[in-house]
């Protein structure tokens, strides 16, 4: 289970550079559950992504993960708990290295790595059988280079070595962004499986309203460091694109109205 209690978040305080990236966000993740974070540029979803992380500390607020207190450990600390898939396919790999190599690095994480050891008959047949699970074919490349690889069939390998000891948290950064739509489609294939097969506590920020309404049990759509709206149970069920294009709606007059208040009240006391 993941908990997230009034995190605040500001970069460059007291600078003309400063950002209030994160106001107050507050957020509980059952275990087994699938968030989708939607939001625009700077609405604050990443950051909150990378606050789980661990990537920094927050200003105020907690972290709980399984019950931990997380808030104040290191990212490299939080990594034995949280698997995590970015944006970019070519980030999480050793792009030199084969595919079996890499997978078992994933499969000894924690554990004195020495490739000679690690892969055994055992792992190797395991392997295989993994890989011949993503249905890309790839089972029987397992000596080549995963830096040789598609970027979809590298995003997938990718998402394999993050799940592969099952992790209490799955984040997922934009995972399919720097994707073609085909090979996209086919990692959001092989994301649903992965999840659904091991019941993964999972957290994806997206731009794609319509990878929000087909994926995931519940949404959070985040503005200016807030959360604006949250779906869940039959609310999310009920969500079409048209929905969550009239909130973004919503938000934008919101926000227009706010600045010509401010404007007005500026004109007036000058």
């Amino acid at each position: 289970m993941l908990s997230v209690r009034n995190v605040t978040k500001t970069f460059h305080a007291g600078t003309v550079n400063e950002v209030r990236a994160l106001r107050g966000v507050s957020l509980d993740l059952p275990d087994g559950a699938f968030l989708i974070i939607l939001g625009g540029n700077g609405s604050g979803k990443s950051t909150l992504l990378n606050a789980v992380a661990g990537c920094f500390r927050p200003d105020e607020g907690e972290i709980l993960l399984d019950g931990q207190d997380v808030t104040r450990w290191p990212e490299h600390k939080r990594a034995k708990l949280v698997g995590r898939v970015f944006q970019n396919p070519f980030s999480g790999t050793a792009p030199t290295m084969s595919i079996a190599e890499n997978l078992a690095l994933a499969a000894r994480r924690g554990q004195r790595r020495t490739l000679g050891w690690a892969l055994s008959h055992k792992l190797m047949s395991e392997i295989r059988d993994r890989v011949r699970e993503l249905g890309m074919g790839l089972e029987d490349r397992l000596g080549n280079a995963i830096g040789s690889l598609s970027g979809g069939q590298r995003q997938a390998l990718t998402l394999l070595m993050a799940t592969w000891l099952r992790p209490s948290l799955l984040l997922l950064d934009e995972h399919t962004a720097a994707l073609d739509p085909k090979s996209a489609d086919q990692v959001l294939r092989v994301t649903e499986a992965i999840v659904k097969r091991h019941q993964l506590t999972t957290l994806m920020v997206t731009h794609s309203m319509s990878q929000a309404v087909n994926l995931g049990d519940r949404i959070v759509m985040m503005h200016r460091g807030s959360v604006a709206y949250r779906f869940a149970g039959a609310d999310k069920q009920r969500l079409g694109v048209e929905d969550l294009l009239g909130r973004f709606e919503e938000l934008r007059r919101r926000e227009m109205l706010d600045e010509t208040a401010a404007s007005l009240l500026e004109e007036t006391y000058v």
